[in-house]
């Protein structure tokens, strides 16, 4: 019977692994699409509209955090990611629409097809809120929570940075020179494999047989006198929650842009091969992730996570401000990441200490995490959903970056990004410590 337990454990451990990786697929779609949204007619040279897909991608998390954590609790684990399969592969569908749509067709001067694509990518929202709902807290709680639990978190997470790797890639090897004529149809090969990818998905997690972390405990019975609102460094955490994600996602989503810009406030690169690099170049910052998150799930059971949050801000900070005050003109050779092999390019010095904050953030969801929901107990998986809602700071955050950048200078723009590291340094220091230990968990 134990044997057969821990078979179980290792089949769903996979899993949810594997659906870490469908997550950053689906996110990491919206950035290197919106290059080509940011040139087309009417909404030209718009970084705030380039992002707008990004942004209503995390701001279904706003609208179905709190309802995942309460569909989790309600029909288990493996049925609610299914659910969450079949919708992102309906987002999906309609973002692949919007290259057949209202072609031409303009609505308050903005094409047509371009709200077919938001929402699209809203669907695609209330997926990839459904599936991180699904796998951190099984993943947490599959590994007995503590560090253990982390380092199952950070083995996901390295799964899920191979696919943030490969997707801005695709996406800028297939649009190459990005001109008024780019076409969102460029990019249909990546939304095809996508569709592929959840429909698969959906195929075999029916048929592989996973039971909830607490299957056959007695839960009818469980009586909730609090909330995870109060514990404080629960709601400290959640807003960490909001405020990593807008660092993950605003890093190399405006770097993209900032590369890939061919006017004066760009990167000055070849206008040929612009896209492609920007696309090459944040695909080396998530294959960081990888690694970080690689090296993250190896001493995760040895290093807390307290520790090691506090290292990834201190040394994103550094690496950060260096970069927003080195000019342009300071160039360097970086190898890039093509999916196949390095190739080395030529960008300004600041882009790579930016690709290197990767490292840093990799291991900064496993560890926020981690800290939050430690010692909540029965009230975990609401804390789960709460968590979910407040990833809408991805969404969020890299709009008010880009807003600034639009009104100053890419570089500039990354202040937003120290104030937020800031806090993340702040909270692993102190917000961290739970101040709530008196009210009952079990």
């Amino acid at each position: 019977m134990e044997q057969k337990k821990q078979n179980g454990n290792i089949i769903a451990i996979i899993t949810m692994i594997f659906l870490f990786g469908m997550i950053s697929f689906v996110t990491n779609l919206a950035a290197p699409i919106g290059v080509i949204w940011k040139n087309q007619p009417g909404i030209e040279g718009s970084n705030f509209l380039g992002m707008m897909g990004n942004m209503m991608n995390f701001l279904a998390y706003l609208f179905m955090g709190i309802p995942a954590g309460k569909l989790l609790t309600k029909i288990g684990y493996k049925k609610t990611a299914l659910v969450a399969i079949a919708v992102g592969l309906l987002g999906v569908f309609i973002q692949y629409l919007s290259g057949i749509l209202g072609v031409g067709a303009t609505i308050g001067g903005l094409p047509t097809n371009f709200f077919v694509y938001l929402f699209g990518a809203f669907v695609a929202g209330f997926s990839v809120c459904m599936l991180n709902t699904v796998v951190n807290p099984m993943l947490n709680l599959l590994g007995g929570g503590g560090n253990k639990g982390n380092q199952y978190i950070q083995i996901g997470g390295t799964f899920n940075s191979l696919a943030g790797t490969l997707t801005p890639m695709f996406v800028g090897a297939l649009i190459g020179q990005i001109t008024k004529d780019t076409a969102i149809t460029d990019v249909n090969p990546v939304l095809f494999i996508a569709m592929g990818v959840f429909a698969a998905a959906f195929i075999i997690l029916l048929f592989i047989p996973i039971s909830d972390p607490d299957h056959g405990k007695k839960t009818g019975t469980v009586t909730y006198e609090h909330s995870p609102w109060n514990f404080r460094h629960f709601v400290l955490g959640a807003i960490g929650i909001f405020i990593y994600v807008g660092i993950e996602i605003g890093i190399p989503g405006t770097l993209n842009f900032f590369l890939s810009d061919i006017s004066d406030k760009g990167a000055g690169l070849d206008p040929a091969s612009a896209a492609s690099i920007g696309g090459f170049v944040a695909g080396t910052y998530w294959f960081l992730m990888l690694i970080g998150r690689f090296l993250g799930s190896m001493i995760g059971g040895k290093v807390s996570s307290k520790m090691m949050l506090m290292a990834a801000s201190g040394l994103g900070i550094v690496f950060v401000l260096i970069a927003i005050m080195l000019p342009n003109t300071v160039q360097t050779s970086m190898p890039v990441f093509t999916g196949a092999s390095f190739e080395m390019v030529q960008v300004p010095l600041a882009a790579l200490l930016l690709v290197l904050c990767g490292l840093c953030t990799s291991i900064m969801w496993g560890g926020i995490f981690n800290l939050a929901v430690e010692g909540l107990g029965k009230y975990t998986a609401a804390g789960s959903g709460i968590f979910m809602m407040m990833v809408v700071g991805g969404g969020i955050l890299p709009l008010v970056q880009n807003w600034v950048a639009d009104m100053s200078t890419y570089m500039t723009s990354y202040w937003v990004i120290i104030a937020c590291l800031g806090y993340l340094l702040y909270y692993a220091l102190i917000g961290s410590k739970n101040v709530n230990k008196d009210i009952p968990v079990v």
